[in-house]
């Protein structure tokens, strides 16, 4: 598998902060942020699948700029896959006929540009010998993160979370585990609004990565424009034992 970071910032500005969006391989992208605007018209006609995180719209933008643009040139809907309370999400307030036109029929009901498939934590996907498997997550709505597994190696991607015992109980079982990419979206004089608003800040990471029991080369992404310096530097200070590496747009992981 060959995962291209598109996106891993927690804001935008500039050309090289665009919010989260991984793509895998040609056919399938991880999130649906900012950072897929960097895509050719072909490159986003390739995209097969959409896998979501959770509904907020960081994660989310452009799904209805994806499916209008090339909907028209594919010969198959693309698929987005999410647990049952983003798809809902997606169905009420973005493709409502409001905000953005339904297009789970258009062109017709039988024909569309775009399907929806429900996936449930613990839940794994086979996709031409590439296992996504759906992994828990602690968010401010219903959120998951997901282990992609090549066979070889796996890397895992945790989603904006908390703290999260479930989701280290199950990385510990991973024996081909390779790469973390694990949130810090908060410096730690802003570790109040990371409890409430359910993220993470470099003290808080530090002691999530005390549960970790596997090596891993870990990376972290959702960084805050404008705090990316400090909360790296904090990082530094309070997890540098597990030599954490700040994810880049553009960054390659082939495994």
């Amino acid at each position: 598998m060959k995962v291209k970071v598109l996106g891993c910032s927690g804001g935008i500005g500039g050309k090289h902060l665009r919010t989260t969006s991984l793509r895998v391989d040609n056919d399938i992208l991880i999130d649906a942020g900012t950072g897929v605007t960097d895509l050719s018209l072909t490159e986003m006609s390739m995209i097969d699948h959409i896998f979501l995180t959770h509904s907020h719209l960081d994660h989310i933008a452009t799904i209805p700029f994806i499916v209008d643009t090339v909907g028209a040139m594919r010969d198959k809907p693309i698929t987005v896959y999410a647990i049952e309370e983003t798809l809902e999400t997606l169905k009420k307030h973005i493709f409502n006929w409001s905000v953005w036109p339904d297009f789970t029929s258009i062109p017709t009901a039988e024909k569309p540009f775009m399907r929806y498939e429900t996936i449930k934590e613990g839940q794994s996907i086979a996709l031409d010998g590439r296992k996504l498997t759906v992994l828990p997550a602690n968010h401010t709505v219903p959120a998951v993160g997901y282990q992609l597994n090549s066979g070889k190696s796996s890397l895992v991607f945790s989603g904006d979370t908390f703290t999260n015992d479930p989701l280290w109980k199950v990385v510990n079982r991973i024996p081909n585990l390779k790469y973390l990419i694990i949130e810090t979206a908060f410096c730690n004089r802003e570790r109040q609004l990371a409890i409430a608003s359910k993220h993470l800040c470099p003290s808080l990471l530090a002691e999530e990565l005390t549960k970790l029991e596997r090596s891993a080369e870990i990376f972290i992404t959702h960084l805050k424009p404008g705090e990316i310096e400090l909360t790296m530097q904090e990082i530094e200070e309070f997890a540098g034992d597990y030599k954490p590496r700040m994810l880049q747009n553009g960054q390659i992981f082939d495994f």
